[in-house]
């Protein structure tokens, strides 16, 4: 179903009960348009995180790791200042709206109680994160600046008075159903009476419509139906759906009937939430954090592969090189017969049984120095060959090595992203700022998963991480395994004798963190990690080895978010 007014209920009625009347202990925006609470309550942290985003905007207890950028937000700071070591006094849902308000209660500079709302505004493209002093109802700040020529509705800037997004002609469901015994009466069609009650019920999207429509045609009584259906909303038992139809993953709230397929059930619509939008989400990021880095490597790319255009189109002159050798030949042999001014003549080639061949000739010069210019282009080509094919080469490895990054890019979470960048300035790609200092290289660990008998298996999500995982970390009998001959990355089995079952894992995870995720039968090089080697100068994340096994398997996502999920034995 979608974040709508009805899902936002249930989300509402999951955070009230897990974070009211504990205090905020840190506060991080580790992304322009999201921002993560770590509140903690009842002896435990929970990460509310608070987004704005156009497409995925919502609010939510999330565990996905996340990097924080090394200068806070302006926005981060003044949440900092208002915010950090209150207390969660209160949350609720405007009516059945997109809107949730957190109430906090914290104290000014000066010591005195200040009371202060945290507002989210789930609206599409014009979703807003407020800070609003709850006394005087100005906006304190926000998290996106709207000028009057965007907004002319309402004033959206620090100093303002905070008003409340235009409210519009329709009931809130969980004050009454009234009117809806006669839309049921009235419409029988199913998608109508969706459109019906979508517009005249608040908080329903398209498909909880749908989904009502179809719960009142249910046998029994229609009106109970409903009512039952929407206290479900405050008894959330959440669940993501692999469709039968089209293999699209939904979420719902509870079971849902027009949502047919394999259903996965979770604790907490958080924790729901977490693995529908880990790739989503994740992607959206992963592209905001890596827009310079993915334009300087897609222009790395364009620019090799016009040089490698280049090069083979020498080389295939060079293939020819033999012809200018005949040219200079036979017009040194008909000197006599080759007169200036002339611009071609055709000469019998000795060579090929006196077929005559034609010859381009340049009036600007003599017949003899027409012949030395054939011998010159001749020389110049044959020495080229031997050039050509080493910067062939060396063009070819340079387009692999970035497109790996690029492939790193595409499986990369928003962490990883510093250090791909960090590896490019390192080898030269991106310019160090930081003049006469080169970039540290803190490099991050891998991600961590656990086999289904607790075997640690690590992955590196890019070139840094895989070698120090592949060639310091792992020890000289652990396995190593990675897709073959395709960007991917590093993995490594802790086990120097691995079941089955754990190297099937390893390489479904091997094969998922590369670029044949969305290929059904990946073949998976495996071997001993003592048998890697990097040669000297090579670029990182670059190893040779020989005496590999292979196994062929399936990406599944389901299954890495399984081992996700494993804990150690």
């Amino acid at each position: 179903m979608s974040f709508d007014g009805l899902f936002t209920h249930a989300m509402v009625t999951e955070l009230q009960g897990l974070l009211v009347g504990g205090r905020i202990a840190k506060i991080h925006q580790p992304y322009p348009q999201e921002v993560i609470l770590v509140i903690r309550n009842n002896g435990k942290n929970y990460p509310l995180l608070l987004s704005a985003h156009p497409t995925f905007a919502r609010a939510q207890i999330t565990n996905i790791p996340y990097a924080n950028p090394t200068t806070p937000p302006s926005f981060a700071m003044m949440l900092r200042k208002h915010l950090e070591g209150a207390k969660i006094e209160k949350i609720e849902q405007v009516e059945n709206d997109r809107i949730i308000k957190l109430s906090v209660l914290t104290h000014d500079e000066l010591g005195d109680l200040e009371e202060v709302v945290l507002i989210l505004e789930m609206m599409g493209r014009h979703s807003n994160l407020f800070l609003v002093n709850q006394k005087t109802n100005k906006i304190i700040e926000l998290i996106k600046h709207v000028s009057a020529d965007q907004n002319r509705v309402r004033s959206l800037y620090p100093g303002a008075q905070y008003i409340a997004p235009p409210k519009q002609d329709v009931i809130n469901p969980y004050d009454s159903l009234q009117g809806l015994a006669n839309f049921i009466l009235d419409i029988p069609d199913q998608k109508d009476l969706a459109k019906a009650i979508q517009g005249h019920f608040q908080g329903f999207a398209f498909d909880s419509a749908l989904e009502l429509a179809t719960v009142v045609h249910e046998p029994g009584d229609a009106m109970a139906h409903a009512q039952n259906w929407l206290a479900n909303f405050s008894t959330p038992a959440p669940q993501l759906i692999d469709l039968a139809t089209n293999n699209k993953v939904v979420f719902a709230p509870f079971k849902w009937l027009t949502l047919p397929g394999t259903v996965r059930e979770f604790a907490t619509l958080g924790e729901m939430l977490d693995i529908y939008f880990a790739d989503r989400a994740e992607r959206d990021r992963v592209q905001q954090q890596a827009g310079n880095v993915i334009r300087v490597v897609r222009n790395e790319i364009k620019k090799n592969k016009t040089k490698l255009k280049k090069l083979e189109k020498t080389l295939d002159e060079s293939a020819h090189a033999d012809e200018f050798k005949v040219k200079g030949e036979l017009l040194t042999t008909y000197l006599y017969q080759v007169e200036r001014g002339m611009t071609e003549i055709t000469l019998p080639n000795y060579y090929d049984n006196e077929k005559p061949m034609k010859i381009p000739l340049s009036n600007q010069i003599g017949p003899s120095q027409n012949a030395q210019k054939y011998f010159t282009k001749y020389n110049k080509l044959k020495k080229a060959v031997a050039y050509v094919d080493e910067q062939i080469a060396l063009t070819q490895h340079e387009l692999e090595y970035l497109e790996n990054i690029m492939a790193q890019i595409e499986i990369a979470s928003p962490k990883d992203i510093n250090e791909i960048r960090m590896e490019l300035t390192t080898e030269g790609y991106i310019r160090n700022k930081a003049k006469n200092k080169k970039a540290r290289l803190q490099i991050s660990q891998p991600e961590k998963f656990y086999a289904t008998d607790g075997t640690l298996i690590e992955v590196g999500k890019n070139n840094l991480q895989n070698d120090k995982l592949s060639l310091k970390t792992a020890a000289r009998n652990d396995i190593w395994l990675h897709v073959q001959k395709m960007a991917g990355s590093h993995v490594i089995i802790h086990d120097s004798n691995p079941s089955e079952q754990t190297l099937l894992e390893g390489a479904t995870l091997a094969a998922y963190f590369s670029k044949a995720r969305e290929s059904a039968n990946v073949p998976v090089d495996y071997l001993p990690a003592k048998l890697l080697r990097k040669p000297n100068g090579s670029k990182p994340g670059y190893v040779i080895f020989e005496g590999q096994s292979t196994m062929y398997v399936t990406p599944d996502a389901q299954l890495i978010d399984q081992l996700r999920n494993n804990k150690a034995q």
